[in-house]
Formats: C-alpha cells, sequence, structure tokens
C-alpha cells in the first residue's frame, strides 16, 4: 500500500508530506483548494506525462516521491526482482521535472524509462476518476471491465497479440503473393538468360586466348613471312648473316686468349652466338608447328561471334559475362527464396489462427462466466445507489467478421434499463447524468472488490450523488477500505464522515504567495469539517453535532 507521499515545488504546493495509513482516507476541503494536486502528484509518481508547467513558479524543478509497503503485493516484489530492483525497505517511485521540460524517473534510487513507471504502478494502484463514467460510452470500456472482473486481462492480451500476429503475416503474404505474376514473369526470364551463359560455357580468361589465336590466325602469310626474313638474316643468307658474323668475330678473337682486357668482350659475343642460336631454333619450331587451318580459323570466328553477341544482347562488356550470369543467379535465388516464403507464411498464418481460435475461445467461455455474476452484482448495487427496479445486463454478442480480431470473439455491451418496466438499452440511450454515475459508481465498486491492487484511489467518483445514496456510497467505499486500502476525493459529507482517517486540504496564504497545504484532522477537527460540509462556513451546534452523529454512527 501506499505509506509516504511527498511533494516539492509542484504546482502551488512548496513542501508537502503525507503518511497514509490502511482503511478508508477521505480527503476534503473547499473547491480550489488543490485536492486533486496531490492524487496528480501521484500520478506522475506512477509515470504519467508532464511538462515545465507543472514546477512551482520560481522553482527550478519538481520533486515528487512516493514509498509503498509491497508485503501484501508479490507481483510488484517479483517485478522488481526480475530487474533487480528489489531491496530490503519500502519501495520508492520518485519522479523529477524540470522548469526546462526535462523528466526522469527512478525505482529505488535507480533511473528507469516512464514505461517501467507506469508498468510498476499498474500493480500498486487503481485510480477511478471523476470522468471515468464517460468512458462507460465505449465498449471498449465496457470489454475492459469485464475482464478485469472476470481475471482475463492477460488472457485478453494474448489474444491481442495473436490477432495483430496474425495480420502481420497475412499482410506479407498478400504483399508476395500480390507480386506474383510479375515474378513469375522475371523467374521465367532469368531462367532462360542463365541458360543461355550456361550454354554458352565461358572458361576463365578464354576470351583473351581466343583473340589471341584468332588474331595469329588472321595475320598468318605475314607472320610466317616475318619469320622466314628473320631466320635468312641470322642464319641462311648467303651473302652474310648473324649468326656466321658472329663465329667470325670469335675465331678472329680467339688467337689473342693471352688478353685478359678483351675476355669480357669475348665472353658477350659468346652469349650473343647462343642466343641467336636458340633463337632459330625457336622460329623453326614455331614455322614447323603453325597450323594456319581455315577451318580452325572459322571455329574461333564463330566462338568470339557468339561471346560478343550475348555481350551486346546484355548490353555489357564480353569481358563482364561472368559478372552478369552471377548477379542473375543471385536474383533468380531470391525469388525462389520468395516462393518458399510465401509456403511459410502460409504455415505461419493458420498456425497463428490456431493459436488464436485456442485463446479466444478460452476467453469467450470466461467473459461468459463472469457476465452475469458482474451483471448481478452491479444490478444489486443499483438497488442500494437510489435507482430500486433498475436492472443490469451485459450482452456478448458474436463478432460480425470470421477473422481474427483484437478484441476476441465477440462484442461486449453493458445494458440498464434505470425504472422498472422499461425494456433494457443501451447506457447511452437511457442513462441521465446522475443515473450514468451511479451505475459507474456501482461497476467501479464490483470491479475494485476483484482487483489485485491493494490500493484504490477515488477521485470525486460521487459526483452527482446526495440525499441517501450518498451515505450508502461511503457505506460501499468504507467497504472496500477494509480489504486494503482507499484515498477518495469527495464533497459529500455522508461519504467524508465513513472514512478512517480524514486528511483537510487548504490554501496557505501569505504575503506573497499562496501554497496548498494537507492537515490530518483530529477526531474533532474532523468533526468540524464534516459540519462545514454540511452548513457552510458558520458552524452550529446543530450542524456539530449532526457531524458527530453522522461520524459516530459510521465508526459503529
Amino acid at each position: 500500500m501506499l505509506v509516504h507521499l511527498s511533494v516539492h515545488n509542484y504546482a502551488i504546493v512548496e513542501h508537502l508530506d503525507l503518511e497514509l495509513q490502511r482503511g478508508m482516507s477521505v480527503i476534503t476541503g473547499e473547491t480550489g483548494a488543490g485536492k486533486s494536486i496531490m492524487l496528480d502528484a501521484l500520478g506522475l509518481a506512477l509515470g504519467d506525462r508532464a511538462d515545465s508547467g507543472v514546477v512551482r513558479p520560481g522553482a527550478d524543478k519538481a520533486d515528487i516521491l512516493a514509498s509503498f509497503d509491497l508485503e501484501d503485493i508479490a507481483e510488484a516484489r517479483a517485478w522488481l526482482a526480475e530487474r533487480d530492483l528489489d531491496n530490503d525497505g519500502p519501495c520508492i517511485l520518485r519522479r523529477v521535472i524540470t522548469s526546462e521540460g526535462r523528466s526522469r524517473g527512478y525505482i529505488n534510487g535507480a533511473p528507469c524509462p516512464l514505461g517501467d513507471l507506469k508498468a510498476l504502478g499498474e500493480l500498486l494502484i487503481d485510480i477511478h476518476s471523476q470522468h471515468e463514467h464517460q468512458s462507460l460510452l465505449k465498449p471498449d470500456t465496457h470489454r475492459r471491465l469485464l475482464d478485469e472482473y472476470a481475471g482475463s486481462q492477460e488472457l485478453a492480451r494474448q489474444v491481442q497479440l495473436a490477432a495483430q500476429r496474425w495480420r502481420q503475416t497475412r499482410q506479407e503474404l498478400q504483399r508476395l503473393s500480390s507480386s506474383g505474376d510479375e515474378q513469375r514473369a522475371r523467374h521465367q526470364l532469368l531462367s532462360y538468360q542463365l541458360e543461355e551463359l550456361e550454354n554458352l560455357a565461358l572458361g576463365d580468361n578464354e576470351l583473351e586466348q581466343l583473340e589471341q589465336e584468332h588474331k595469329a590466325l588472321s595475320n598468318a602469310e605475314q607472320l610466317l613471312s616475318a619469320c622466314r626474313q628473320v631466320l635468312d638474316l641470322c642464319s641462311e643468307s648467303d651473302a652474310g648473316n648473324v649468326l656466321s658474323a658472329l663465329t667470325a668475330s670469335l675465331n678472329r678473337l680467339g688467337g689473342f686468349s693471352d688478353q685478359p682486357a678483351l675476355g669480357e668482350a669475348t665472353n658477350l659475343l659468346a652469349s650473343a652466338q647462343i642466343q641467336v642460336e636458340e633463337a632459330i631454333g625457336e622460329l623453326n619450331r614455331f614455322i614447323d608447328h603453325f597450323d594456319a587451318d581455315p577451318q580452325r580459323q572459322q571455329l574461333l570466328e564463330e566462338r568470339l561471334d557468339a561471346i560478343y553477341g550475348l555481350a551486346r544482347k546484355h548490353r555489357v562488356q564480353p569481358f563482364e559475362l561472368a559478372e552478369l550470369q552471377q548477379r542473375l543467379l543471385q536474383e533468380l535465388e531470391g525469388l525462389n527464396a520468395d516462393d518458399e516464403a510465401v509456403e511459410r507464411l502460409g504455415e505461419e498464418l493458420a498456425a497463428y489462427e490456431r493459436h488464436y481460435r485456442e485463446k479466444a475461445d478460452e476467453l469467450s467461455a470466461l467473459r461468459q462466466q463472469a457476465a452475469g455474476r458482474l451483471a448481478e452484482a452491479v444490478q444489486a448495487e443499483m438497488q442500494t445507489l437510489g435507482m430500486p427496479g433498475g436492472r443490469f445486463s451485459i450482452e456478448l454478442q458474436a463478432g460480425s467478421s470470421d477473422e481474427p480480431q483484437p478484441q476476441g470473439l465477440e462484442q461486449v455491451e453493458f445494458l440498464v434499463s434505470a425504472n422498472p418496466g422499461q425494456p433494457l438499452k443501451s447506457l447511452a440511450k437511457v442513462a441521465s447524468g446522475g443515473e450514468l454515475s451511479r451505475i459507474s459508481l456501482a461497476i467501479q465498486v464490483i470491479t475494485a472488490q476483484t482487483s489485485r491492487v491493494p490500493t484504490l484511489v477515488f477521485d470525486e467518483v460521487d459526483v452527482g450523488i446526495g440525499g441517501p445514496t450518498a451515505e450508502v456510497v461511503g457505506q460501499l467505499l468504507r467497504r472496500l477500505g477494509e480489504r486494503g486500502q482507499v484515498l477518495t476525493v469527495t464533497h459529500l459529507p455522508q461519504v467524508a464522515a465513513q472514512g478512517h482517517q480524514h486528511l483537510f486540504v487548504h490554501k496557505a496564504r501569505g504575503q506573497d504567495s499562496t501554497q496548498t497545504a494537507v492537515a490530518s484532522l483530529t477526531p474533532e477537527g474532523r468533526v468540524e469539517e464534516i459540519a462545514r460540509m454540511l452548513g457552510g462556513v458558520d458552524l452550529t451546534e446543530e450542524s456539530l453535532a449532526h457531524a458527530r452523529k453522522m461520524v459516530t454512527k459510521a465508526q459503529a
């Protein structure tokens, strides 16, 4: 439960420290005194959104701290333990908002995102506001309240997630399937193009080798003529040739072997003689083995034409054909993967729908079981809240779509008959403002009894209620307080008299500023506050006696 609330520099509050107890704590004060400021500040500690406007004028930041005793909240203790945020003392939630609009959250001193504050806060406090009855006109609220009463919130969340997964999978499947005709045409083209390239079977460095051989065959006569001319110059010319000239030169120098200075020249001439002889041998072998076969040349030209033609077809250079083949193969594999993905997504879609149906059927069964109990309990409370003969029913109507829906298999609608003899109709069509407030309060009280959250906050939920009904409302809230902790902001003395603890909110006015202050009333101060709520500013013996009687009766 909430044991301590500390507020610094929030709105018109400079400093506020509240010690809270189990049971029903009523919060009263004049209109505009700031009763709801405490609850707004508490909401910030629980992760509500805020801006720089909440910081008290002249201050650099607002600081709100809420301490909770988690002895009876095992779910919250487990949440903290999973995140290594638990400690031995109370759980402390803190929120700091600067005048520049920056916001920081802390759980047990560790910085945390606001989402964590909100998630933990939902396990600690359940807040019912004075505007909540307006949301009763929305079907989503009907479904949420029924699921809370049935204890099926987690199952409802699983149904919603299953429907979302099914819808996302179907969208992806439709996206892939819608491009099926285009993909099939592309697949056919790629297969044909790859078949051409595979049939070409261009080898590594084949193009370069083909071009060199073709060039040689195309110039065969000139090549052979040049080779024979070189042989003639080197070794076969009668007028003198290179090899004979080198031999004669070596012979002439051979008679002067005793001259060391001629040794290097002799060696070079000998080396040249050897190289010329080797060159003559290579030329002879080339001429002997050179085949200027016209058929071979024709085959080369046909092969080169095939390579050049396919390159022109794909608008690439001939040497880029191998890279093109690899790219086309990768694209074709991608299309094949899409085909496999379509098959896989189809299987996943069917599995998601089976999972959805299983969970949705389970949720429908829980809703069916809880709808009658909740309707009966609310109808009973309506009788005590000034609506004798009123009836309340919960209609579960099968959805119109066969597709998985996030809300489950049915629509949930609250029906009411405010007066005897009137047919059941939707709340929006039959309930007046006062009736709607009382029906809302009845539903909130009933659903709060099944809440796992031990601290309940009611912020002026008794608006539009008066007379004997107000006393019944107070008794209902006190009854809730006996099972945990209830904080109630009220204007009704009948409700205020039922509290176990009474907090009085008032404005403390100084010379230069006005601040909100909260006082925990003594028994006598409480009687005076209820008397003020009964009879106005001037307290009379009658109003005091009436207030004392109301408090005594409530405690009895």
